[in-house]
């Protein structure tokens, strides 16, 4: 049994992932009993439980699929911040149903038809969900574009386009509201979307308070140097640790949301907390738009490896072009966000330097990725790759 000081037990699933160990860590500091809950994927724990998983928490090894597990891990438990997923651009189908959508999906049944004094659900979904940013027209204002297409994209189309009928002009990007809608293209993000629906619904029909927080780009120290599926600025570190250069999909003008990882622990404490989001996806992030491009650029600078991105003519379907988090819902509620994007960067580097040796995972990644179509090459005029890429 956790022991508490606060009066409340949280339960956080994936505590021993980049979120959850930050949530864990704040929870056990504002005086929450708490118990992980975490299978320890391979393909982030290479080196199975890491040293961050503090003593305090009572830690249970265990995948969410299992329902036994999951039942027992719930016992006594006031909150559930649920962060477990299967993330990224991996190349397994089924597995992310499984983890993303059945396991949520157990555990809300499991909590309901026990009956179970669980008072608050905070599931973790992603701006993933979103189809693409919210972006401005010059004739029609705000829009919802479409996801673009992979004829468009293959033909090195970038732009969004407005979808008004007969307009199609080019837009420009602006910060995305919880309105925007949803349907996201990649496996990923339809089983983030079965998260979120799945947790705000069952909210709904059983009276319990449910919130789910719309992740930006999470970044920050015990970030996995091994997945190379996930995390950008992890996978540039990495790269540039081992000498080779970043690489950017499209041209790298891309432009996302990125959010420090402590920020994000301290949303998932606030819903907690307050009934202000209750019911509601609310956007996490910093508000703030930045080139991958840039993004690339600054890592290498904090690392000293000066070493110029590589655009290869790939590009990958469903991808989103633009979109950053409007946080004017999470802010009203009290939400903040505290640490810049330099300041976060630093606060990585100067963690994953202290990781030993660190291995470039992503370029045999790359060839999986190719072979599964979840990258594909752009098509130029003549019908053929860039002749340059390499």
């Amino acid at each position: 049994m956790t022991q508490r000081t606060n009066g409340k037990r949280a339960l956080v699933t994936g505590g021993a992932g980049l979120i959850g160990s930050h949530l864990s860590d704040l929870l056990l500091e504002d005086g929450y009993g708490v118990r992980i809950l975490d299978n320890l994927e391979p393909q982030t724990h290479r080196n199975g439980k890491p040293p961050w998983i503090p003593r305090e928490a009572e830690f249970v090894g265990a995948d969410v699929r299992d329902r036994a597990a999951v039942r027992s891990a719930l016992e006594d438990i006031d909150v559930v911040f649920h962060q477990a997923a299967y993330g990224g651009y991996m190349p397994e189908i089924a597995k992310y149903v499984e983890v993303n959508s059945l396991g949520t999906a157990r555990m809300l049944e499991t909590i309901r038809d026990e009956k179970l004094p669980v008072e608050k659900v905070v599931v973790a979904s992603s701006q993933a969900v979103y189809r693409e940013g919210a972006a401005l027209c010059p004739r029609h204002g705000l829009v919802f574009p479409e996801t673009r297409s992979t004829e468009r994209l293959a033909a090195a189309d970038y732009a969004v386009h407005c979808p008004e009928p007969r307009c199609g002009e080019p837009s420009a990007p602006t910060p995305t509201p919880e309105e925007a809608p949803t349907g996201g293209e990649t496996v990923y993000a339809i089983t983030k979307s079965d998260q979120e629906r799945l947790v705000l619904t069952w909210g709904r029909q059983t009276g319990i308070p449910t919130v789910a927080l719309r992740y930006s780009c999470t970044y920050g120290p015990r970030q996995s140097i091994f997945n190379p599926y996930t995390g950008v600025i992890a996978i540039f570190a990495t790269r540039l640790l081992n000498g080779r250069p970043p690489v950017l999909y499209e041209d790298g003008e891309q432009t996302r949301d990125f959010c420090y990882v402590g920020d994000v622990a301290r949303a998932n404490l606030l819903a907690a907390q307050t009934d202000t989001l209750d019911g509601l996806p609310a956007n996490v992030g910093s508000g703030r738009a930045t080139t991958i491009r840039e993004v690339a650029r600054m890592v290498s600078e904090s690392l000293e490896a000066r070493m110029e991105p590589v655009a290869r003519g790939e590009f990958r379907p469903g991808e989103i072009r633009h979109l950053t988090s409007d946080i004017s819902r999470a802010r009203e509620a009290g939400y903040e966000p505290e640490v810049d994007l330099a300041e976060g960067i630093g606060r990585y580097i100067d963690w994953i330097r202290d990781q030993g040796d660190v291995r470039d995972y992503f370029a045999e990644a790359e060839k999986v990725l190719r072979a599964k179509s979840i990258v594909h090459e752009i098509r130029y005029a003549s019908g053929s790759a860039d002749p340059e890429r390499r």
